[in-house]
């Protein structure tokens, strides 16, 4: 199996090398998520460090905007265009009206969030997307930028799923699956080859305990229960997704 979507960065798992040596026995492959500039020199040696199992995701989260300025953009583009080969996918990036309620903010994001579309596009790179609170603009966003390759995490617009299903959009599903009716509602009106699996570790939490990376397989085990398919099936299918979709060179 295959995390899309967790955060090796975390201090919960900084220079934690033995976990990750672990998950090798357990998962064909990792994408950590590094959400903020002071993470990349790190990430990008672990991705290093890890060839071929760790995969490397790098973004300007939403929720940090306030920090963020017109140099920050500047800083990203050079870093990702001079690393763009380690580089997987542009995420997280979005729209997040929970955490931000000021106005001006909102719309800084929503020019970060263009811009940051736009610099994908210009690498042939995707994107992985976090929206919280705000699906219609950044639906809205995505669809005036028009590129197709989209990652949605942990999606749960399930009101505008039209909208994915009318894109080439891919889902990654996490633990949040096991409790949520709408994300329940998700998986059931999403076809197979559009979804990949993910936890979000350690932010997302397992019956009060946070999440590792090899914890997919429960999410796996739940999509099986409410598409009423083998553990087979969507491990095959969500790996596939996965490998194709973030061009994924494994090491086997």
């Amino acid at each position: 199996m295959i995390d899309v979507h967790c955060h090796l960065e975390h201090e919960k798992f900084r220079n934690n090398k033995q976990l990750i040596q672990s998950l090798k026995n357990e998962l064909k492959a990792v994408i950590t998520s590094s959400p903020h500039p002071k993470d990349f020199k790190y990430s990008l040696q672990l991705r290093k460090a890890f060839e071929r199992f760790v995969f490397l995701c790098v973004g300007l989260h939403p929720e940090y905007i306030q920090e963020f300025s017109e140099e920050t953009f500047d800083f990203f583009e050079d870093f990702v265009k001079g690393n763009k080969d380690e580089i997987v996918s542009i995420g997280e990036i979005g729209l997040d009206y929970f955490w931000v309620k000021d106005e001006e903010l909102r719309e800084k994001q929503k020019w970060f969030f263009e811009k940051l579309i736009e610099l994908a596009k210009s690498i042939d790179k995707p994107v992985t997307v976090h929206i919280r609170d705000a699906y219609e603009d950044a639906l809205e966003i995505l669809e005036k930028v028009d590129y197709q390759k989209v990652h949605l995490h942990m999606f749960g617009g399930d009101k505008f799923l039209d909208k994915v299903l009318s894109n080439e959009w891919k889902v990654s599903v996490g633990p949040i699956l096991l409790r949520s009716k709408k994300h329940k509602k998700i998986v059931k009106n999403l076809p197979l080859e559009r979804i990949m699996l993910e936890t979000d570790s350690p932010w997302m939490k397992i019956d009060g305990k946070e999440s590792l990376p090899n914890d997919v397989k429960i999410v796996a085990e739940k999509i099986c229960e409410i598409k009423k398919l083998s553990l087979e099936e969507v491990e095959k299918e969500t790996d596939n997704n996965a490998i194709s979709f973030f061009k994924l060179e494994l090491s086997y």
